[in-house]
């Protein structure tokens, strides 16, 4: 396998196309309990490429953001298939695979919506993430992701 750039959440790895599994209460419970999401997003190709994310819960829905011009992006923008799974910072999968539906934000009142959940999950790590962001001028250039499982 050849060399899989680095996006804005960390390296990148391929997926495999296996059937994923519809979550049930305790898996939603022990899924939201991690700090870190593998958000796979489906090529043109036909295979998924995951990256770990922050994610928050709310509503039956978790939110992501990611640069706007990172890969998971520009993959949702041809489809809105997703897998997501419980991880480590580096990606490492530590808990089953679930199918997901991933939608990108476009008005101003749903972005605001995914940053207040990503604040609330993460507090003082998520406003030093979006202080760095807005002194580097990344903020601005954000995509927020809301994932709905299936």
């Amino acid at each position: 396998m050849g060399h899989l750039p680095l996006n804005y959440h960390g390296a990148q790895a391929p997926v495999s196309r296996r059937t994923a599994s519809t979550m049930n209460a305790q898996q939603i419970k022990q899924f939201e309990a991690g700090e870190y999401m593998s958000f796979a997003t489906l090529k043109k190709s036909g295979d998924f490429v995951a990256t770990p994310v922050w994610f928050a819960p709310l509503d039956g829905a978790y939110y992501v953001f990611s640069a706007g011009d990172a890969g998971k992006v520009k993959r949702l923008r041809n489809f809105s298939d997703a897998r997501i799974a419980r991880c480590t910072v580096t990606g490492r999968v530590t808990g089953e695979t679930f199918d997901a539906d991933a939608y990108l934000l476009d008005t101003p009142e749903d972005e605001a919506t995914a940053l207040r959940a990503l604040h609330k999950k993460y507090g003082m790590k998520m406003k030093f993430t979006d202080v760095l962001s807005a002194l580097t001028g990344k903020k601005q250039k954000r995509a927020y992701i809301r994932v709905v499982p299936r």
